[in-house]
């Protein structure tokens, strides 16, 4: 099952692998523009993870095993390095908190994503934060997909989004994106930028990639009707990671030079 649906999602996945966004990206202005977008997918996804988590594994006392102890060795796994991975400088850092500070190296705008996460910190409701912010549309709608499938609270669609949404597609669209900019920009400004990458990707193809599978494959068994929802979330994941890319590029092609 897992052969046909990366089958059924290939036109999304070329699409996404084959955007012409990548050739828009020329400058530094333009590489914070994406930036300043892209943040809140490495954001979001922390949230899906831990959905999985809380839902597939023992997150409250008192302890007891729960679920499929394969299962909890593949969350688990993802978790340590997706939360407290090793960043350039040998510290501990999510994934998350190195792609800030790349943000910050490269010169891209770190105050909404940080404004954001200031509501979230408060304990308003995610939809509300979603709607009342000045984010772009496509980041809105994006974010919003996000967590309508964490709050339908079914695995198998989280671990949907998870997987052929996020960690199978990294590797190829990312190695897009590094291969053409890095020729065009100072090697200081983008060290932390490439490192984030190269450490996501190598993660995701020699790693979280296949564990994701396997915990997709766990999660569905023989059950068709599950198998029918991962194919549906996957190809809106993949939709909706085109809208975001959409967004970003109609906004470096308005983007005007100071």
């Amino acid at each position: 099952m897992i052969s046909t649906i990366e089958e059924k999602i290939q036109p999304l996945q070329d699409k996404l692998q084959n955007h012409s966004l990548y050739n828009k990206i020329k400058t530094p202005e333009e590489l914070q523009i994406f930036m300043q977008h892209h943040v809140f997918a490495v954001w979001d996804f922390m949230s899906l993870l831990k959905s999985l988590q809380f839902k597939l594994t023992k997150t409250k006392t008192p302890w007891i095993p729960i679920g499929s102890p394969e299962i909890r060795y593949l969350i688990n796994e993802i978790v340590l390095a997706e939360e407290t991975d090793v960043n350039l400088k040998g510290e501990r850092q999510s994934h998350f908190e190195m792609y800030i500070d790349a943000m910050k190296k490269a010169g891209a705008a770190t105050e909404p994503i940080e404004e954001f996460l200031k509501h979230i910190e408060h304990g308003t409701d995610i939809f509300l934060v979603i709607a009342i912010s000045e984010l772009p549309m496509s980041v809105k709608e994006f974010l919003k997909f996000t967590f309508e499938v964490i709050e339908e609270d079914k695995p198998h669609k989280t671990a949907a989004a998870f997987t052929f949404g996020r960690e199978n597609l990294i590797p190829m669209m990312f190695n897009s994106i590094i291969e053409k900019i890095q020729k065009e920009f100072p090697k200081d400004d983008l060290e932390l930028f490439k490192y984030y990458f190269d450490r996501h990707i190598e993660l995701d193809e020699d790693e979280h990639g296949p564990m994701a599978l396997k915990m997709i494959e766990n999660l569905c068994g023989d059950d068709e009707q599950k198998w029918k929802e991962v194919e549906q979330v996957s190809k809106e994941a993949l939709e909706k990671r085109l809208i975001l890319w959409n967004g970003i590029e109609l906004e470096i092609e308005h983007h005007v030079p100071a």
